[in-house]
């Protein structure tokens, strides 16, 4: 293959999917999310995530589907409601299941990159108030040291916490989550204490594992003035950038704590908490209040989200330069139930992440098959495998098979450009 065949290379990056172990496995009555959608009108479609793709069942269907699309790496999560059912109660047989599951993740050839805590917990955990309560920290960490002592001989890559900041606004302030309270306080003590539990999770790690690599997956979002000329928009755009995510940035990667979330903690010295830049990127918001937006007639997804590649090398070098590292990419995609633009979703940001001079050296597509997605339920379909939720039959996308040819080529092609890209488009906004 010549040079000029190829549109742009992905170099030494490695490409995976991620995945949420609430989203995927189903089964599990002892966590958070399942108490609360037993509550009427909580989930938009009135689904659990009971059923969800089976994957504790079949995980070794998926883990050869993963294989046979030659993924190079695998972002998933552990159930801290199945590990610990009970306080203080370890079930060994779970921890065994994981562990099994990686191993052949490891077989495959798949580099695994494990999460400890995405937006779930036990319903115990719960009940004694979730991460407001002052012991939170204490009772991550001990599952941190049980999980990271029996996964550490084949896990060395670690995402402590997914997204605290959405977590908190979701779960604190905009009922969207559990247990669904609007209290300012509660976001504050809840962002505080997962940035504790993150600081001390970081060099807990390390002395268990000193060559692990340790990061969090940080949600990051262009927040854009919906008017540039209006300076209440510019003012806005920026306070919203602050506090969703800059402030909360340094406090988990640098260690440094500012009035917004109290006092410095006398258990975390400022200083590099992180081996890498996790980031999540799936949108830019339209800013001319709290609420987000999007700008009129702008490409977006089923959910109403714009589509806007370039902003993730954007929010990328933010952080970068006040925060210099190795970029993985720990989720990117797009709700697609017709895969009609999936495929130039991911061709739009590779495109963009090749075509600039950051360190990027891994890419997570969100996700692998379609999965219970929160408060939203089965409706939307990010997967590259489509399921059918009644048969649980899966079946690899075109968008799958691009991804597999990126892979395979290093790169995106004429050809694979021309077949799976070319004749696709965005929906647009109103206007």
């Amino acid at each position: 293959m010549t040079a000029s065949e190829m549109l742009f290379t992905t170099r030494d990056l490695l490409v995976g999917v991620a995945t949420a172990s609430l989203q995927i496995e189903g089964g599990d009555r002892n966590n958070s999310w399942y108490d609360w959608a037993q509550i009427p009108g909580t989930i938009a479609d009135g689904s659990t995530p009971l059923r969800a793709t089976d994957h504790w069942n079949r995980w070794r269907e998926d883990t050869d589907l993963m294989a046979s699309l030659g993924l190079q790496t695998y972002r998933m999560s552990v159930e801290w409601s199945r590990i610990e059912p009970r306080p203080g109660e370890v079930d060994r047989g779970v921890l065994d299941r994981y562990r099994e599951e990686v191993a052949a993740v490891r077989a495959a050839g798949i580099v695994p990159l494990v999460t400890l805590h995405h937006f779930s917990h036990p319903s115990w955990f719960a009940g004694l108030g979730g991460w407001t309560a002052p012991h939170a920290v204490d009772r991550f960490l001990h599952l941190v040291d049980v999980v990271v002592d029996a996964l550490g001989g084949l896990v060395t890559d670690w995402v402590t916490i997914n997204e605290p900041n959405v977590y908190a606004v979701q779960a604190h302030l905009f009922g969207e989550g559990p247990p669904a309270t609007r209290d300012w306080g509660a976001v504050r003590s809840t962002l505080r204490n997962m940035a504790i539990a993150h600081c001390r999770a970081y060099h807990r790690i390390h002395e268990m594992q000193p060559e692990a690599k340790v990061g969090f997956a940080h949600h990051a979002r262009v927040f854009a003035p919906l008017n540039p000329r209006n300076p209440f928009h510019r003012g806005v755009a920026a306070l919203d950038r602050a506090l969703f995510q800059d402030l909360l940035a340094d406090a988990l990667l640098g260690g440094r704590f500012t009035r917004l979330l109290g006092r410095q903690p006398a258990d975390v010295t400022p200083g590099r908490h992180y081996d890498y830049l996790g980031i999540n990127y799936y949108a830019r918001s339209a800013v001319k209040g709290l609420a987000d937006g999007t700008f009129p007639g702008a490409p977006v997804n089923d959910l109403g989200w714009e589509v806007h590649p370039q902003g993730l090398v954007e929010v990328a070098r933010e952080l970068h330069a006040r925060y210099p590292a190795p970029i993985w990419v720990t989720e990117n995609g797009t709700a697609d139930a017709a895969d009609a633009f999936r495929s130039r979703y991911v061709f739009e940001h590779l495109q963009a992440m090749a075509a600039s001079d950051l360190p990027f050296e891994r890419y997570y597509h969100w996700c692998f098959v379609d999965n219970w997605e929160w408060r939203e339920g089965e409706g939307p379909r990010f997967g590259i495998v489509a399921l059918d939720y009644e048969t649980q039959q899966r079946t690899v996308r075109d968008s799958g098979r691009f991804l597999a040819a990126v892979i395979r080529d290093g790169g995106v092609t004429r050809t694979t450009y021309e077949e799976f890209v070319a004749g696709q488009s965005y929906p647009s906004g109103p206007r």
